[in-house]
């Protein structure tokens, strides 16, 4: 393995990034048409069991890593840039026990846990989906052990193949199964009137008994997606090593003792690991709060809640006393679209934290400066954009992807979530990468106490504003707004100060803004105009399009796109040429 002549592959924070992003949008999209087809066929009350196990699962899988991915990426990336190679070679073999240990605890406390929370939620049907969702703990675990290492060398390729793997057996081996237990439920009842053990007086009844299972079974797909995942993981690290050569070793110093190894790995994981699960209870969070105050609501002032939506809540949700689990995954179907754009900065998080690191161990300020704006740039072009086109294009976008008269309802409900969260979104998906380069500069505390502070924030702000009749689930939203601004803000704060470096705010926040305003207006006003023209999948499709190429022309009239950044980019040396003979950038 370490006798490799090959060199480590090793990307730049572009270059990582566009790797890792390629990954992401092949994994999102199949992620995406997964859940599409599971609300589609099991509609808003699926979608919420289907959100609520996730809702456990986030922040479980976070306490089992307990940020040591991120520790072993900032460790190897700093052992590698003083080439002290021993010490990467110990930092993997200290993680494994780690990893498998935490796996097998976290596994368990979500088997044995997911009956209570289930009850708490007001949502026993939930068990199914939380059950089969629980050994994806165990084998991500498995697999953090390795993505963390290579993306210390920033060589993201394994991560992405990895990530594409779980995608695809969680889309098709997933929705197969949905699909053959449904299929089977409804054989039984149509021959013998009892579906699972329960006799169901029609068909209705008879769904409603299916579904849980069925959500449960889709689910199994995630599960054996992460243990494919994990196997390709491993053989590839088997067989193909990490490049690190046996010269690289001879020469390399002495590794440090095994004990202070893993007190740095703790030392800097705790504080990593902490605030990545505070956040990751927003979900919890969201759906406990949904869930709770939503259903006091239908106890105390059911009118009040069904004045909102009408007719849009289906009699047989109502009598089933499942109008809670419906309307939070009304909310999930919004909250699909919004984890693209989030998936998307967490893979420049992912990609900033190894050059950021490795910047800021060498005391290159100059090069620092450079790289921080560069993450914060590129960060800001792709949300700022995204997260306003998702709040004008809201209701064309959840009808294109999400047809059928079975999902009607909720997709009218989620276009209303969706505009809201559109703004949501740009505050979110900032932070990540922002909370990662403090991470990288050695300040794992600040995202600690940000996030701590944030979600107490958010926990008052959904508690007040979801138990309100009028607001209900848009109060989740709003929540996110207020407490994801405010980490934003203080982390950027904070990142100037360690750094003494004042970023280029023009560049990195006011251009982006301008050319995402640009690129809102075009997208309202070209789905006004095509809807005259073409059936609304195609409007909609125009309108982004047109969207998409005036933002473009936007960037460059504002000039907000740097030479630095194409540079970086696959082929950046031409692509700066051409645009450079154009007088497109200086």
């Amino acid at each position: 393995m370490s006798g490799k002549k090959q060199g480590r592959k090793s990307q730049s924070f572009l270059k990582g990034a566009m790797v890792l992003g390629s990954s992401m949008i092949i994994v999102k999209l199949m992620g995406m048409i997964y859940k599409i087809l599971l609300s589609n066929q099991y509609g808003g009350v699926g979608t919420g069991l289907f959100n609520s196990a996730y809702a456990l699962y986030n922040p479980l899988f976070m306490l089992s890593t307990a940020g040591f991915p991120i520790a072993i990426s900032r460790m190897v990336s700093e052992s590698i840039t003083k080439k002290r190679y021993r010490d990467v070679k110990q930092i993997h073999r200290i993680s494994v026990p780690i990893f498998v240990f935490a796996g097998c605890l976290c596994f368990l406390a979500m088997v044995l846990g997911g009956f209570l929370y289930v009850k708490l939620i007001h949502a026993e049907n939930a068990i199914f989906a939380l059950l089969c969702l629980s050994p994806t703990i165990f084998f991500g675990c498995l697999m953090s052990i390795y993505r963390g290492y290579f993306e210390g060398m920033r060589n993201m390729v394994p991560t992405a193949v990895s990530e594409i793997i779980e995608a695809t057996c969680k889309l098709f081996l997933g929705f197969t199964a949905s699909f053959l237990v449904t299929k089977y439920g409804m054989s039984r009842y149509e021959a013998t009137g009892v579906v699972f053990g329960t006799k169901c007086a029609n068909a209705t009844e008879a769904q409603s008994v299916i579904v849980p299972i069925a959500i449960g079974a889709a689910i199994t797909g995630i599960s054996l997606g992460s243990l494919f995942g994990f196997l390709f993981l491993f053989i590839r690290y088997k067989r193909g090593g990490d490049g690190i050569t046996r010269e690289e070793l001879a020469s390399s110093p002495p590794p440090r003792k095994s004990d202070a190894t893993l007190k740095v790995m703790v030392r800097t994981a705790i504080p990593i690991g902490l605030g990545a699960i505070i956040m990751s209870l927003a979900d919890m969070v969201d759906s406990t709060l949904v869930n709770i105050r939503i259903n006091h609501i239908m106890e105390s002032d059911p009118d009040a809640l069904l004045n909102v939506y009408g007719s849009l809540i289906p009699d047989h949700v109502y009598e089933s006393g499942s109008v809670h689990t419906y309307l939070y995954g009304c909310y999930g179907i919004a909250l699909t679209l919004m984890m693209l754009i989030t998936a998307v900065t967490q893979v420049f998080g992912t990609t900033a934290l190894p050059s950021v690191t490795a910047a800021w161990t060498s005391g290159n300020k100059e090069q620092l400066k450079k790289s921080m704006e560069t993450v914060m740039r590129v960060t800001t072009l792709v949300t700022i954009p995204a997260g306003i086109g998702m709040s004008v294009l809201a209701e064309p976008l959840l009808s294109m992807i999400y047809h059928g008269s079975a999902v009607s309802n909720e997709v009218e409900i989620g276009s209303r979530v969706l505009t809201v969260m559109g703004i949501s979104v740009i505050f979110i998906a900032v932070s990540t990468p922002l909370c990662s380069m403090l991470q990288a500069i050695g300040r794992m505390d600040v995202p600690l106490k940000l996030f701590a502070v944030g979600m107490v924030i958010k926990i008052v702000v959904n508690y007040i504003l979801v138990g309100i009749p009028e607001i209900n689930i848009q109060g989740a939203n709003i929540g996110s707004i207020v407490c994801y601004g405010f980490v934003t803000v203080v982390a950027l704060f904070v990142i100037c100060r360690e750094t003494k470096i004042i970023p280029d705010f023009v560049s990195i926040f006011v251009k982006p803004l301008m050319a995402g305003i640009v690129c809102g207006v075009t997208a309202y006003f070209s789905e006004i105009f095509y809807d005259y023209f073409f059936r609304q999948r195609i409007a909609t499709i125009l309108a982004v399009l047109t969207a998409v190429i005036f933002y473009i022309i936007a960037l460059f009239v504002f000039r907000a796109i740097k030479r630095e950044d194409i540079l970086q980019m696959p082929k950046g040396n031409k692509i700066v040429k051409i645009l450079e003979k154009r007088k497109l950038i200086r």
